[in-house]
């Protein structure tokens, strides 16, 4: 965080207190001091600053709309942070369905006794996650519940955009024959949030994957528009449940092969020292893309160029046979079914 806080310049203002209180949230005076020095000086832009309940935007066409809650523990994490998380996620959501992120809500549940330095550096940590991707900040909401009643902080966003002009995202479109493409290394998310609970140690730093993919999907949209049939992004539940979840709808088999899957020779060591399989770790910095057979290499080879795409590779492809199944081939040429994960293996995760 301190170089998230250096590369954007805000230095912590002087606060009153040095915690959160319970006064914080009561929509007084303490209440308006702190959003004064904290929220709306960080984000300042006009729509936020007509601090009115809502925002009024303005669109040409069809929206996209998504919204998403944050628990994760540890509120600071390998690689980010609850609010760098937050809005990350929010914006691949809306870019998922195929849009242009625009705006976001933002809105805090803060327990009492939380740090206000700690609340800043999550604040510093939507910011540079939301100028990164481009979108700003035009409404949101400021809650502070009792001591023990949360868990330091809770990030609740809301994510609105345009449909791009080519895009038309639906499962429906999936055919046999389409090539299955993941963006990037797998696992990494859930493994950077595992090094740091239980007292695990690795003996090299795995960071979390989070980012935001909303530039490289527009890139992909703009050149191939409607070849690419679905995009989804693996999250909780890791990469079987998207895919099993894709299987269940198209009533297709899905055939993928272990030798492909893209994963960090570390991530990859954790996961077997921990007795964990990677596709059911969670992600949060990857999407899977179902495309057209025609343009599948090209795809891979353009997002090879791209920011996020580095580690872009086809993993497998849609079948007629076993519908509404996942199989995967092992690197020896045996072969299983990949089943939907049962519980949590890690709980707290986003």
């Amino acid at each position: 965080m301190n170089k998230i806080k250096m590369k954007l310049n805000c230095p912590m203002p002087v606060l009153d207190y040095d915690i959160i209180t319970l006064g914080h949230g009561s929509g007084g005076l303490l209440t308006n001091r702190l959003l004064d020095k904290t929220i709306f000086d960080v984000f300042n832009n006009e729509k936020l600053e007509t601090r009115h309940d809502g925002a009024i935007l303005n669109f040409k066409g069809k929206v996209a709309f998504s919204t998403d809650s944050f628990v994760i523990s540890p509120v600071f994490f390998p690689g980010g942070d609850i609010g760098e998380l937050a809005v990350n996620g929010t914006v691949n959501d809306v870019a998922m369905c195929g849009a242009i992120p625009r705006y976001i809500s933002l809105a805090f549940i803060i327990e009492e006794g939380l740090k206000m330095e700690e609340f800043w550096d999550v604040l510093i940590g939507v910011k540079y996650a939301a100028e990164k991707a481009g979108v700003i900040v035009v409404t949101g909401d400021t809650k502070v519940v009792e001591r023990g009643k949360g868990d330091k902080i809770f990030v609740n966003t809301t994510g609105i955009g345009e449909m791009h002009p080519d895009a038309d995202i639906k499962a429906e479109n999936i055919k046999a024959g389409d090539k299955i493409i993941v963006s990037g290394n797998i696992a990494t998310h859930g493994i950077a949030i595992l090094s740091v609970r239980q007292g695990l140690e690795f003996e090299t730093t795995i960071e979390s994957d989070t980012t935001n993919l909303n530039h490289l999907i527009k890139e992909l949209l703009d050149k191939y528009g409607k070849k690419i049939h679905l995009f989804r992004d693996p999250t909780r539940g890791g990469v079987s449940a998207t895919l099993n979840e894709i299987a269940r709808d198209i009533k297709l088999g899905i055939d993928i092969k272990q030798a492909l899957l893209p994963i960090d020779p570390q991530v990859d060591a954790a996961c077997e020292i921990l007795g964990l399989d990677p596709l059911y770790v969670a992600n949060e910095g990857i999407f899977i893309a179902f495309v057209d057979n025609e343009i599948a290499d090209d795809v891979v080879k353009t997002m090879n160029g791209i920011e996020n795409g580095e580690n872009a590779v086809i993993i497998g492809e849609v079948v007629d046979d076993h519908n509404g199944k996942v199989i995967i081939e092992s690197s020896i040429g045996g072969k299983r079914v990949v089943n939907m994960q049962i519980g949590e293996q890690l709980p707290r995760i986003c």
